[in-house]
């Protein structure tokens, strides 16, 4: 059989599998299927019982991942699509990069267990000139912890070139200021990539549902600003800023189960071991004296 046949064959097998997994709801979106990024005059190979080039078993195996996504009715398009196109950043337990995945793929339970799917991550903290924090629930539709309260913005860098500059952490900075507007219609020039400050790293694994979970090695960054707020709702389900008294009354409905109220765990990290005392700093304008970002807290 030819290279080109092969493919061909291939790609044909896939959607026969995917079609009859998905054949329930007839939905099945074939146009959504990665197309071969390389070259086909590659050498003959019989597809099953003969090795296959290194980039037809990795378009092979992004394609059946993306039979995977489709074939779980319950996930919002847009969520779905995203879990797909986004690539996470594959780092070890010190923060040096050693690959890349899917969203959809860092964040199976499967993999988090196996080992293979920490990623870097960012946690925007984001105060208005009375220091009151801006919180967002995030949607229904969020395929991890949906309907939690969570700090102002937590999201992925992504694996491309502006986001994964180490120096002055500016590629996660960049993607902050990219997922601030996309969830919450924050302009650009409210939030420069400047005025965000790095306070830390921490490193968490934490189950959301069975089958879905974060492990991630998350940034830290605080800002100061007054902007204006225009929330996605496929992304963002509510917005409030609060105070200090405002949050431990939050969590204390959270631990007593009250109003039905969850926090995200990472966000419950921070405040438990972080937050207060770098509001102190928020308060006195002293922020940049507070960051340390050479040790990677594991909790």
């Amino acid at each position: 059989m030819s290279s080109s046949s092969s493919v061909v064959a291939a790609a044909s097998h896939l959607k026969v599998l995917a079609a009859t997994a998905y054949k329930s709801t007839h939905h099945f979106p074939f146009s959504l299927l990665p197309r071969p990024s390389f070259s086909l005059a590659f050498k003959p190979r019989s597809l099953f019982s003969s090795p296959l080039s290194p980039a037809y078993s990795s378009w092979f195996a992004r394609s059946l991942s993306m039979g995977a996504i489709v074939a779980d009715a319950t996930m919002d398009a847009v969520q779905r699509r995203l879990m797909f196109e986004d690539e996470c950043i594959l780092v070890d337990e010190s923060d040096n990069v050693v690959g890349h995945d899917t969203k959809y793929n860092c964040h199976l339970m499967e993999n988090i267990d196996a080992g293979k799917a920490l990623h870097r991550a960012f946690s925007v903290f984001l105060f208005n000139s009375k220091y009151e924090l801006l919180l967002q629930q995030r949607s229904a539709t969020k395929v991890t912890f949906p309907l939690v309260w969570t700090n102002t913005c937590c999201s992925h860098p992504l694996y491309r070139e502006s986001e994964l500059i180490q120096e002055d952490c500016l590629g996660v900075r960049n993607a902050a200021q990219r997922k601030l507007l996309d969830e919450l219609g924050i302009p650009a020039e409210d939030v420069p990539v400047d005025q965000f400050t790095p306070l830390g790293r921490m490193l968490y694994k934490a189950p959301s549902d069975g089958k879905w979970g974060e492990h991630e090695l998350d940034y830290l960054l605080f800002i100061i600003k007054e902007v204006s707020l225009n929330p996605n709702p496929d992304e963002v389900a509510d917005v409030k800023y609060v105070s200090r008294a405002d949050l431990k009354e939050i969590c204390r409905k959270a631990d007593a189960g009250e109003e039905g109220v969850k926090l995200s765990p990472w966000f419950r990290l921070v405040v438990d071991n972080f937050l207060y005392k770098w509001w102190d700093h928020v308060e006195e304008d002293t922020l940049k004296g507070a960051a340390d970002m050479q040790t990677i807290h594991k909790l």
